[in-house]
């Protein structure tokens, strides 16, 4: 396990070089100091006296196994923690390995700062390649370096990350490592800048949202992660929903963001199908800081032909073609305003019944008896003797710790866990790749929520593809997390590659994948494990609970090819294929 230090990340009893005869690598590490908690990375020769000057003063580095793991790592702290994210890796191929993580951060607007080498100032080597070029192809923007005062070009990226919610690479040529600053024009003790407040939307443009709400016999909320990342806006949102009397539906990435009161849980692909029809008699639905994307809008299904909706974002570009009003404004400012112009209660808004969530009964919770629709619920078998992907992901819900972070990798299996296991907070279940549609940045992703919330149980839920893509740092995860799982929904296959072509007569050979003991290579690498083979077999992750849960457990789990995901079988049955993330796995 590597030891993250438990004191303030700027506190040392080493006297730091000052910023007037400081190097550029000094210069910057000063200002991680100042604005970061934690650095992922890998070391090679671009960043390794960025890397020597922080961890050399006691700085927390947190190391991985590949480039990849880095920038995904942070990310996934990020998410957990809504604290900055900070990266380093060399250049070369080690810039060039961070790519698909480094797609996915920009994509899903995570502000992250990659901290890079690259080439001299004097021009490129033979081994060279566009940096600069490669991360504008992916949509980040990247601060190349010079000796005039890095430490306010490192600031000013770490402002514009946080504010405009999306990663920026800060790159340091390779002949500035031992260059000194020539200026400083902001001391190193400056304190950390705050964000202002959004502003409020003007009342004549949320008085058309304002009015279809109070119109509204069945209003419905759809909240996302624009909710959780904006400052006040959970609570403004439930202030919203219990004055109208009104359902919360949430993306996957904001479950638990809605409070106990009038939760119908995730609305989209991973919805249970009984809450999905309560959401379909919405007469009125709102939906902020979520992505309408074809998934998460069931492919057009999830709202009634009738209903108006109204969306409420902070990019002008996201109006959707179902939308009715649209508010440019942030999600808290805007939920805070709207909750101002009703009163606390259904009564005092003319709703004397107490409005729909009052008058509509909730569905019950998934029980066990329920699961055996494909087979035994005794042994969790399905028929062809293989596990059911379902009654396993039951079973953890009650076995699992219950202060955990679940941390999803792409793939068929993805959608079963929303289904049947909860979380404690909005923060506690991050899916990773999903922007981008990648598989493979499970392993270095619970890395990151490891790290961002060591008190909680990080329970990582990959497939056997996404799994073996990730190996180099399986052993990443084993040596940091205090409390871990892995569970691996092994069907031998890239899953949905099997449901969504094996199925419409493509061969399937290439779909197939010999099939790997995942607890047997944990066992190597120092966690616990085993390789279920029944229901029962799940005991031996209980008794590790039991006994504290510290340390990593493996759990393999060999499911049956034959049952389908409900997300998948739905989209399989309109004839579209599912977007990546859910196709490998």
């Amino acid at each position: 396990m590597t030891a993250v230090a438990d004191r303030p990340a700027n506190a040392s009893a080493t006297i730091f070089t000052t910023e007037a005869t400081a190097t550029v690598p000094q210069a910057v590490a000063r200002v991680v100091r100042e604005r970061a908690t934690v650095l992922f990375g890998l070391m090679g020769n671009g960043n390794a006296h960025l890397i020597s000057e922080l961890t050399s003063t006691g700085f927390p580095f947190v190391t991985v196994r590949h480039e990849a793991g880095a920038v995904a790592a942070a990310d996934a702290y990020f998410r957990a923690s809504g604290k900055p994210a900070t990266a380093t890796v060399t250049y070369g191929a080690g810039f060039t390995n961070t790519l698909t993580a480094l797609s996915e951060a920009a994509i899903a607007r995570i502000p992250l700062i990659l901290i890079v080498g690259d080439a001299p100032t004097a021009g490129p080597r033979f081994f060279d390649v566009d940096q600069v070029g490669m991360a504008a192809a992916a949509g980040v923007e990247t601060v190349r370096l010079d000796a005039r005062d890095p430490a306010a070009q490192v600031r000013d990226a770490y402002d514009r990350a946080a504010a405009e919610s999306r990663p920026i690479v800060v790159a340091v040529p390779y002949d500035l490592v031992e260059v000194p600053v020539q200026a400083a024009t902001q001391p190193a003790e400056a304190p950390h800048p705050t964000t202002p407040a959004a502003a409020a939307p003007a009342a004549a443009e949320l008085e058309p949202l304002v009015a279809a709400l109070r119109g509204a016999e069945r209003p419905l909320i759809i909240a996302g992660r624009g909710v959780v990342d904006s400052a006040g806006a959970p609570e403004a949102l439930r202030r919203l929903a219990d004055g109208l009397g009104a359902f919360i539906a949430t993306s996957v990435m904001a479950r638990q963001v809605a409070g106990p009161e009038g939760d119908l849980g995730i609305a989209g692909g991973f919805a249970r199908l009984e809450r999905v029809e309560i959401m379909r008699q919405a007469d009125v639905v709102l939906v902020v800081g979520a992505g309408m994307n074809p998934f998460q809008m069931r492919y057009g299904t999830l709202v009634s032909e009738d209903a108006t909706v109204l969306q409420v974002d902070s990019r002008t570009g996201q109006r959707h073609e179902r939308t009715d009003r649209f508010l440019v404004a942030d999600a808290g400012a805007a939920l805070a305003a709207l909750a101002a112009a009703f009163g606390t209660t259904p009564q005092e808004n003319g709703r004397p019944d107490g409005g729909w969530r009052a008058r509509q009964p909730m569905p019950a919770a998934p029980r066990m008896e329920d699961m055996g629709g494909d087979g035994s619920v005794e042994d969790g078998l399905a028929p062809d003797g293989r596990l059911n992907p379902r009654t396993m992901a039951l079973a953890l819900e009650g076995i699992l710790p219950r202060e955990r972070t679940f941390v999803q990798d792409g793939g068929h299996f993805i959608g079963w866990v929303p289904l049947m296991c909860s979380v404690p907070d909005a923060r506690s279940h991050l899916f990773v790749g999903t922007a981008f549609q990648s598989i493979g940045l499970g392993f270095p992703s619970a890395v990151g929520a490891a790290v961002a919330r060591p008190d909680r149980t990080t329970v990582l839920v990959t497939g056997d593809g996404g799994g073996l893509m990730a190996l180099a740092d399986f052993e990443s995860f084993v040596r940091q997390a205090r409390s871990g799982v892995v569970v691996v929904f092994n069907d031998a296959a890239y899953g949905a590659e099997l449901h969504q072509y094996a199925a419409r007569g493509l061969d399937e050979a290439a779909m197939l994948i010999e099939e790997v003991d995942f607890a047997a290579l944990g066992r190597a690498l120092g966690a616990e494990g085993v390789k279920a083979r029944s229901l029962q077999d799940l005991d031996a992750l209980k008794d590790w609970v039991s006994r504290g849960a510290a340390g990593v457990f493996v759990l393999d789990l060999p499911i049956s090819q034959d049952v389908v995901a409900e997300y998948m079988a739905e989209s399989m049955a309109g004839a579209r294929p599912a977007p990546r993330p859910l196709p490998v796995g």
